[in-house]
């Protein structure tokens, strides 16, 4: 069988690339006599004029136009959308003869449009483009999401029948794993970390449905009450944090630590003693298996498709209660045993969230579009 996987352009969207590596490594891997070729759009010429609004202009057109006309000749068995913004491609693909299906990860601009604001340079046309893109989605034989709670946004808002969706959620990137306790040492001291303190991390973006006001407000709550410091890694906090970390006094418990690599991104999970989530919508929560795969314990939000993915391995909170999520720090950290067992109960929970099993339910349902013709 031969199955086209249409990927995003390399470097547009890290997370996309991380998914679409570990699906198509996971795919190898349980149907090793399958063809897996990759296809993704050359969009390297607009980097010298993607700055400008002829650059944006032309971006669209590329994607839109030129882009979906150079699939024409495109020979496979199925073809499968790797991310659900290209959905747009799903009409074209299905004239062309190709079964095709779609992995969607969330529909949160559809959802809360507002958080979104700001962050493009043609707000009115990327939204309206989004949303062609979605509809194109719908149309498409089969649907993956990541989570339950996905799935439903999807019947909820689009009305897309629940027997046209698979679930597919997430994996842990292998990699992912407990550091000796001398390196953890290092790592908090590369960083400048004293000890005793209760190390929190954030890892992702800055967009305001990741709450980075409630973590912050929080710290407020913890600073008089133990030593306590927030690392910060992915986007950069911004302005309007920062002024709020500088007009309460919080330069000194927190630390902005970049984009690291893999490498460098597990020791600082392994280094950290509670990774934060409280955020108020996620169409996953992958960190949230990183750090349990990392040893590191876990707060998340008792909203959207979080506790699906924590279960029992982390303290859920209401990501509009400040105070709740102190408490929970303060519980974790004043309660080691506590700690230790949500720890062990994330080693063990890791493990129903592998690319194998993921990239088996997905060639499962390849052939079961194809049996329907």
């Amino acid at each position: 069988m031969r199955i086209a996987i249409l990927r995003r352009s390399p470097g547009v969207s890290a997370s996309m690339d991380v998914y679409a590596d570990a699906v198509v490594a996971g795919l190898r891997t349980v149907r090793p006599d399958w063809d897996f070729v990759e296809i993704a759009p050359d969009h390297s010429a607009l980097k010298q004029v993607q700055q400008s609004w002829q650059g944006g202009l032309h971006k669209y057109y590329q994607r839109y136009w030129s882009y979906p006309r150079s699939l024409r000749h495109l020979k496979a068995d199925v073809a499968h959308i790797i991310d659900h913004s290209d959905g747009y491609l799903v009409p074209q693909l299905q004239r062309l003869g190709l079964p095709t299906v779609v992995t969607c990860h969330d529909i949160i601009n559809w959802i809360r449009p507002d958080w979104f604001q700001g962050r493009a340079r043609l707000p009115w046309v990327s939204m309206a483009t989004w949303k062609y893109a979605v509809r194109g989605m719908a149309r498409a034989e089969h649907i993956f999401t990541v989570s339950h709670y996905t799935a439903k946004d999807l019947t909820r808002h689009l009305g897309i029948p629940p027997q046209q969706i698979t679930v597919t959620p997430n994996g842990v990137n292998p990699s992912m794993a407990v550091r000796p306790l001398a390196e953890r040492a290092s790592v908090r001291q590369r960083y400048g970390l004293s000890e005793p303190t209760c190390c929190l991390l954030n890892v992702g973006s800055n967009n305001p449905r990741k709450n980075l006001e409630g973590i912050l407000n929080a710290l407020v709550q913890l600073r008089g009450q133990m030593p306590v410091h927030l690392w910060k890694v992915g986007s950069d906090f911004t302005l309007a944090q920062w002024q709020f970390i500088d007009d309460q006094g919080l330069q000194e418990n927190v630390s902005y630590l970049g984009q690291p690599d893999l490498a460098t991104l597990n020791q600082i999970y392994s280094a950290a003693d509670i990774l934060m989530a409280p955020s108020f919508y996620e169409g996953f929560g992958l960190t949230v298996l990183e750090a349990m795969a990392c040893g590191t314990a876990v707060v998340v939000s008792n909203v959207t498709a979080l506790p699906e993915v924590a279960g029992d391995a982390a303290l859920l909170v209401d990501p509009l209660d400040e105070g709740a999520i102190a408490q929970a720090v303060r519980q974790l950290w004043g309660d080691p045993e506590l700690r230790h067992s949500l720890v062990a109960r994330g080693r063990e929970r890791i493990n129903l969230f592998t690319w194998e099993k993921t990239a088996q339910k997905i060639a499962d349902a390849y052939q079961d579009v194809l049996k329907k013709g």
